[in-house]
């Protein structure tokens, strides 16, 4: 999956439209977000963009960049070892007691 407007992306130019264009860094950062979500398949497109909004909402929260960085650090780590996180799922996967229990009769073969 490609993504034209980072394909070549510059972190100096990024850097210095933020610094120069605080509003206009911010339009642009919105239009790149959406047309990854856009990129992504239908069915993912909601809730991508519901998280991009969480995302948004922990930026707006935070007092400074080096908060925003970890609030949103302290977001991720919840949603990966959290209470229902990816941990969680990928041990309810892996968990024997959720897997199903079969039996069945072993027969022996006689040797000819």
């Amino acid at each position: 999956m490609s993504y034209p407007q980072l394909e070549h992306f510059d972190f100096d130019e990024w850097m210095a439209l933020a610094h120069s264009d605080p509003d206009a860094f911010e339009k642009q950062r919105k239009r790149v977000i959406d047309a990854a979500i856009a990129q992504a398949p239908q069915h993912m497109q909601t809730r991508l963009h519901a998280l991009q909004w969480r995302i948004d909402m922990e930026r707006s929260r935070a007092s400074n960049p080096l908060s925003a960085c970890i609030r949103l650090s302290n977001m991720m780590w919840k949603m990966v070892y959290g209470n229902k996180g990816l941990m969680a799922a990928i041990g309810d996967l892996t968990d024997s007691t959720h897997l199903p229990r079969h039996s069945a009769d072993v027969i022996a073969f006689v040797r000819r």
